[in-house]
């Protein structure tokens, strides 16, 4: 069973379906439903304020949870009372993406590379923190949630820092974090009976608009992965493999996924994710010829094997943004979504809904995301951009530019 909405959703359970599984999915927002209900079974928390009836009624062997929401719910303390497995850390590990002064602390610990950073607990804190050290700051909320009153801002200048400092919303404080470049990567592996699986190097573009432009966005407009299991640019070598000890220390089980920072000749970290990640996650498991017993033996904490297909070494995937995106207060008419031709790869679901004529109309502010995956990254790049110009709504647009710049890992 898959916890979660929209095309995230949708593609992860088509991708573990085509490899076997019976899935289902607990509905956790009130939008983005279509997609995930073309795969299976739907439960709407809506209509099920728990996700237990449905777990029952699907016998669920484990949970992939597509964000950490599920932690923070009223029904969470009686979900782990249940042993329920599920692909994700719990307890003092899921602090790892929870709690971002948690991740600083334990890069200190362990002697990983971290941008200068500090927890302020309001506006004067802040700005005397920033003018002191004269220093552009990345503001975050300190206490990762997908419904956190602050949301990521990039300050490339101390002023650009202290403008934003006067808007935002300090109810539970900021995170202020050095901002170092551009130069921007990730890496995810998976955690399991006390080892360390390295599975893909990969790339987000986050900013709204071509060019690296724009605001950056909820979630990201496009992706690159790169199957890595040697992990060829040393990320996890750097900044997650030195966290070992502490992953046996509070039996962590689960993905483990750093997003960091090329600073002067070393890596640096920026945070860690405890998902697959959302534009990684189904690319990942396409990749693998054994996704269910793999993400099976990790639900259960097991040791495992990941086991790649050959020709699927590179992945992309884009976002069809819809009217008024990344400004989602901007609302516009519930458009029609047209399609035409065939599809030649994975197309998933976002905010979209199906008339009673047939129709396909938008519904929200992301439309669709379409992934490819070939031996090669042009051949994967020249597919999901064929398949992607195959979608027209009024309004909407793509990045044109993924895989031109930050790749290869350390590129601006």
């Amino acid at each position: 069973m898959v916890f979660g909405v929209g095309a995230f959703t949708h593609s992860m359970m088509r991708a573990l379906r085509d490899g076997g599984a019976r899935v289902s999915a607990y509905l956790t927002r009130d939008y983005g439903h279509y997609g995930p209900s073309l795969e299976g079974p739907t439960y709407d928390c809506a209509q099920h304020p728990t996700p237990f009836k449905a777990l029952a009624a699907e016998r669920a062997d484990f949970v992939v949870p597509m964000s950490i929401e599920w932690a923070l719910k009223p029904w969470t303390d009686e979900f782990l009372a249940r042993r329920v497995p599920i692909l994700c850390p719990t307890g003092d590990a899921l602090q790892l993406e929870r709690d971002r002064d948690f991740g600083r602390a334990l890069c200190r610990r362990y002697g990983i590379p971290f941008p200068k950073a500090r927890v302020a607990r309001d506006k004067t804190e802040a700005l005397a923190f920033v003018r002191r050290t004269g220093r552009p700051y990345v503001i975050k909320n300190p206490l990762c949630s997908p419904f956190s009153p602050v949301h990521t801002i990039v300050c490339e200048t101390p002023q650009d820092t202290a403008a934003w400092l006067e808007r935002v919303d300090f109810s539970e404080g900021v995170f202020l974090q050095e901002y170092l470049g551009r130069a921007e990567a990730g890496h995810i592996a998976l955690v399991s009976g006390g080892e360390l699986y390295s599975l893909v190097t990969n790339q987000e573009y986050k900013r709204a608009f071509d060019g690296n432009l724009g605001i950056v966005a909820g979630a990201p407009l496009g992706g690159l992965v790169e199957r890595d299991p040697g992990d060829k640019y040393g990320l996890a070598r750097e900044l997650i493999r030195p966290l070992l000890p502490w992953f046996r220390e509070v039996n962590f089980s689960g993905p483990v996924q750093v997003t960091a920072i090329r600073h002067q000749g070393r890596w640096h970290v920026l945070e860690y994710n405890v998902r697959l990640g959302v534009t990684s996650g189904p690319m990942i498991v396409r990749m693998l010829t054994n996704p269910l017993e793999v993400l099976g033996d990790v639900a259960h904490n097991r040791p495992t094997r990941p086991r790649f297909r050959a020709g699927r070494r590179f992945g992309c995937s884009l976002t069809l943004a819809g009217y008024g995106y990344p400004y989602v207060r901007l609302d516009g008419p519930s458009l029609p979504v047209e399609v035409t031709g065939k599809f030649t790869c994975d197309v998933w679901w976002n905010e979209v809904g199906k008339m009673p004529n047939g129709q396909l109309r938008m519904t929200g502010h992301r439309v669709a995301d379409v992934a490819a995956l070939a031996d090669t990254l042009p051949a994967a790049i020249a597919k999901a951009y064929a398949n992607i110009r195959r979608i027209r709504c009024l309004g909407s647009y793509y990045r044109l530019d993924v895989g031109q710049s930050l790749w290869p890992p350390g590129r601006t």
